[in-house]
């Protein structure tokens, strides 16, 4: 295992963690002996509960109460912030034209404010520090086009561009703002929207370069990195791990 010094004991905020990218990166995070408060809309957030290690709260990212409760949870819990993953998101796969304006403002709910009010009360628990680390999760459709994602990409394209913003805005407090782009990554999530899991599965793999799509615990490990001291010069970047997708 990778050896990422310095995260012991580092306070962690993982959003989305009742899904398989958080639960790897929860685990991840755990193995190194990091503190971490884990959130979900979904109760079953609760199952990743571990003592004083490890405590949970179920939290609609796009509701600003509840960003700030976390917040605060975290702080007055473990006395401080150092790490933020905004993971949590939902997805839509529909044409522009058949999408619900209602559909529309949820997912932009959900993926771009929800990172926005996060990385905002974040930043509050870590300027006074004047260090941390927030590491958003965006999507290769940030970058690129995908039919019958109008929702989703305008929603990642927009933390990818938070990213950056945030990036310079704070780097000379000491705090690095960075996002990972992953390609298809094999989650329930992905076979909750398509129809034939397996099929779509093989489908997408053979248009990654790697020749498959991500698992979970990958997408974790470039998580991880992001937010650990190993890439204390690193800010302001969208780390594509997408298996080559984006370099064709």
């Amino acid at each position: 295992m990778t050896d990422y010094a310095g995260l012991k004991n580092k306070v962690a905020i993982v959003t989305g963690a009742a899904g398989d990218i958080g639960k790897a990166t929860v685990n991840l995070l755990i193995s190194h002996e990091a503190k971490i408060l884990a959130l979900d809309i979904d109760p079953a957030v609760h199952s990743l509960a571990q003592g004083e290690r490890v405590i949970t709260q179920v939290c609609d990212v796009s509701r600003e109460q509840d960003v700030v409760s976390a917040v605060a949870l975290a702080r007055s819990a473990f006395g401080q912030v150092d790490m933020l993953i905004n993971n949590a998101g939902i997805t839509l796969n529909k044409p522009a034209t058949e999408t619900a304006v209602e559909e529309w403002d949820r997912i932009m709910a959900v993926n771009a404010r929800g990172y926005f009010l996060f990385c905002k009360e974040a930043l509050k628990a870590m300027q006074p520090r004047q260090q941390g680390a927030i590491v958003n999760v965006a999507s290769i459709v940030s970058v690129v086009g995908m039919k019958t994602t109008a929702a989703y990409s305008a929603s990642k394209g927009a933390i990818a561009q938070l990213t950056r913003v945030l990036a310079l805005e704070v780097a000379e407090q000491g705090i690095r703002v960075n996002a990972v782009a992953p390609g298809v990554v094999e989650t329930d999530m992905l076979s909750g929207i398509v129809e034939d899991s397996r099929a779509t599965l093989a489908s997408y793999g053979h248009a990654h370069p790697l020749g498959r799509v991500a698992q979970p615990q990958e997408i974790a490990e470039a998580i991880v990195w992001l937010a650990s001291p190993k890439a204390s010069f690193v800010t302001g970047t969208v780390l594509m791990a997408d298996g080559g997708y984006t370099a064709q």
